[in-house]
């Protein structure tokens, strides 16, 4: 039975296809159309999948999205005509959830089929509940507790519930217009970020100051007696107006969703390119405290309702690696997953396993503990694009390769890494990494001129050696979606300056040798010749999506000023 899952209309369009409830693959649109969180009907997602296992969109069993616009109908309408929303914001979104409607329309037009060729069963599953099947059904936990927080998705923002076993029950919600998610973005834009995705500079950014404004952040913000929260509507355009979003190009956008009252409390917003002031910077500490907060708040509440050791997160909010690294250590929970896409590309797998486990009853199946569930290149394809190219490259055994790369790491170079499938999710795992010594105190500054062009208040991660993570970081945990923060022990932190953000801290990935071989091989002969069982792995891109063949791995390599380019067993150097 063959499964395709899709993301479609939203920020971070993806598709996946399942075959008897395993993952074969998934990606983003993103990666294809090269346009960051790209939004609408993800047609090459969607023909990536297909053409990967050899099959025709006939071949189908069932297609899940996870957007039903029957969800929370009356809430919609009630909304609506309470707060009399702009006849232009009901427009666009009936007209969204016209689109979403009319999945096997779109199909039919993508294959240039009848629609009566498309035998699919079409399933719409509500947002958050596809959000919360991509973390329990993927997760170990036999019984957990599970939360998904994000902006909204089918008029809710934050759902709870308890799993067990191939099921899950909804516990509580919260809809429309409150969200969690919405107060950080507004934040966000309100520092002059105003790109959607942009709140992990924010993340970045809060290290470096004092949480100054919780006062006035509870002013906008009030944590209820139930376990979760409500927003203070003077602050917030939404209330009234809706949020305006627009997915024109591909590229979404939301507009600026505080209000004048909002700068009265807090100030003059700043605007994109303006200096970051101390107070800009204190604002952003404050918040990412202050939603920490919010999120232990919900969680030991939660923990109180269901008594259950395990949680699972998941949600764009659950991308907040920060707050996640401190999860059990402010909450009684003792064990957590986390996707390695908690964000919207997540939930085409999502929907997929509530249609697989919820809805049939399928047996779960193991743990997904892998991300590489993306495109592939043979050493075929990348010979012939680099022969086109004309560019000058070396094949070489495994042998030799492990070598002359962790040899040239430890010169000071820096390595564009391609090398299997590439990463589901917004996180370099490895695959498609960026990677330089972290020993180096001006790797930070060489990126950033190389090839980053990026905020110099923004961290680089560590990848390290499963084994070894209790050597270098405090919280005893694995770690691998890159999706927690923990604390380097001091004493490291002159040993690896280059993944040891201002606070001391590091987004680590535990690598792992039975799910990256290659990357544990790689860091593991990096240890052998340094000492040190970690690499600095950032994403192998220049403001573009994560590279995702051959010929833009090459491209970003030459207009930039990488030393390496690695891509399987081939090396090209300047």
């Amino acid at each position: 039975m063959y499964i395709l899952g899709i993301n479609a209309y939203h920020g971070d369009s993806s598709a996946c296809l399942l075959k008897d409830g395993v993952i074969l693959c998934a990606t983003e649109e993103e990666r294809f159309r090269r346009i960051k969180h790209w939004a609408g009907f993800p047609t090459e997602a969607i023909k990536f999948c297909l053409e990967d296992e050899g099959i025709s969109i006939q071949d189908i069993d069932h297609v899940t999205i996870s957007r039903d616009p029957k969800a929370n109908f009356s809430k919609k309408i009630i909304h609506t005509l309470k707060n009399s929303i702009s006849i232009s914001t009901i427009w666009d979104r009936l007209m969204n959830s016209k689109k979403v409607s009319s999945i096997k329309g779109e199909l039919a037009k993508l294959f240039e089929l009848p629609e009566s060729d498309i035998k699919a069963t079409i399933h719409n599953i509500e947002h958050h509940r596809s959000h919360i099947a991509s973390s329990f059904f993927a997760s170990r936990f036999e019984k957990s507790a599970i939360l998904s927080i994000d902006g909204f998705g089918d008029f809710t923002s934050t759902m709870s519930a308890i799993g067990n076993g191939n099921k899950f029950e909804v516990l509580d919600e919260v809809n429309y217009p409150h969200s969690l998610g919405v107060f950080y973005t507004t934040v966000t834009q309100f520092l002059g970020f105003p790109n959607y995705g942009d709140e992990y500079k924010v993340m970045g950014l809060a290290p470096y100051g004092q949480p100054k404004y919780l006062k006035e952040l509870e002013q906008i913000l009030e944590m209820t007696d139930d376990g979760f929260f409500k927003l203070n509507n003077t602050y917030f355009k939404h209330f009234k107006e809706g949020v305006a979003m627009d997915w024109e190009g591909g590229s979404p956008t939301i507009e600026s969703l505080f209000t004048d009252e909002w700068c009265k409390l807090l100030g003059k917003s700043r605007v994109k390119g303006d200096e970051l002031e101390q107070w800009h910077i204190d604002l952003a500490t404050s918040v990412q405290r202050f939603t920490e907060k919010v999120i232990f708040h919900m969680l030991n509440h939660l923990h109180k309702k269901t008594g259950a050791e395990n949680i699972c997160i998941t949600g764009g909010v659950a991308q907040n690696s920060v707050a996640n690294g401190k999860i059990l250590e402010n909450t009684s929970f003792k064990n957590i997953y986390i996707p390695s896409a908690g964000h919207d590309a997540g939930t085409c797998i999502g929907s997929a396993l509530y249609l697989y486990n919820q809805i049939l009853g399928k047996e779960r199946l193991p743990e997904i503990t892998t991300a590489y569930f993306g495109r592939k290149s043979n050493q075929d394809e990348i010979t012939a694009v680099l022969e086109r190219s004309e560019v000058k490259f070396t094949v070489y055994s495994d042998e030799e390769l492990f070598e002359k790369v962790s040899n040239k790491l430890v010169e000071g170079g820096v390595i564009g890494w391609f090398q299997g499938r590439a990463e589901f999710g917004p996180r370099a795992l490895g695959h498609r990494s960026i990677i330089v010594d972290p020993r180096r105190s001006d790797a930070k500054d060489l990126l950033n001129d190389k090839i980053k062009r990026r905020e110099s208040f923004r961290p680089f991660a560590p990848s390290i050696l499963k084994e070894a993570v209790e050597d270098y970081f405090i919280q005893k945990d694995t770690v691998p979606f890159m999706e927690k923060v923990f604390d380097i022990k001091e004493e490291k932190h002159k040993e690896i300056p280059a993944v040891t953000h201002v606070d001391g801290t590091g987004r680590l990935q535990s690598v792992d040798k039975n799910i990256s071989p290659r990357y544990h091989k790689l860091i593991s002969k990096f240890a052998e010749k340094s000492g040190v069982p970690i690499l600095l792995n950032t994403s192998f891109n220049e403001n573009e999506p994560i590279v995702n063949k051959p010929e833009e791995a090459l491209d970003c390599f030459l207009r930039t000023k990488m030393d390496m380019l690695v891509m399987g067993n081939v090396i090209v150097e300047r």
